[in-house]
């Protein structure tokens, strides 16, 4: 199945979730809930890659130096210098990659569901994505995703119940 985009009911945010192949998977309560929760600023697309944590060790190393398996990375998109955006086309925000075995683990920990860590993870990357970055913003990025996941209905996310830091292995 290839992935599609699918546009946003508030025409805001475009969330496309995949295998760690890229194919499209029907997550649409994830989707769903990513959207409602998001802050007004998230304008564009994103994709969410479910992959093994094989895989996310690889990229945390590749990309962050960092051997060793972690929950959320974040790729935002950078645009090239001087780059303008045609009228009404859609920015793509980047990728978020969800570790699953790990996301699974966390889940239990938590006492909560995986759909539940999945939407707390894709929340937290979606923040990365925009700019945030809890490692050096003075609890602003806690601050915006704990307001996010209450407006979702959920009550912590992972700065909140982990203290997250950048050498947690999580960003």
């Amino acid at each position: 199945m290839s992935a599609r985009v699918r546009p946003s009911s508030r025409g805001r945010l475009t969330v496309v979730v995949t295998d760690a192949r890229g194919r499209g998977l029907r997550q649409s309560r994830l989707t769903g809930w990513l959207r409602l929760a998001a802050p007004a600023s998230a304008r564009g697309s994103m994709t969410v890659a479910l992959v093994s944590d094989a895989r996310i060790r690889a990229l945390n190393r590749r990309f962050r130096g960092v051997d060793r398996v972690s929950d959320v990375l974040s790729f935002p998109m950078e645009e090239p210098k001087g780059h303008l955006w045609a009228r009404g086309a859609e920015r793509h925000l980047g990728d978020v990659v969800i570790g699953t075995g790990r996301a699974e683990r966390q889940a239990r920990t938590a006492g909560h569901t995986r759909a539940t860590e999945l939407k707390i993870l894709a929340l937290h990357g979606l923040l990365h994505l925009l700019g945030y970055d809890h490692a050096h913003d003075d609890g602003r990025m806690a601050r915006v995703e704990l307001e996010c996941l209450r407006r979702g209905g959920l009550t912590a996310g992972l700065i909140a119940c982990a203290g997250v830091t950048s050498s947690s292995g999580r960003r």
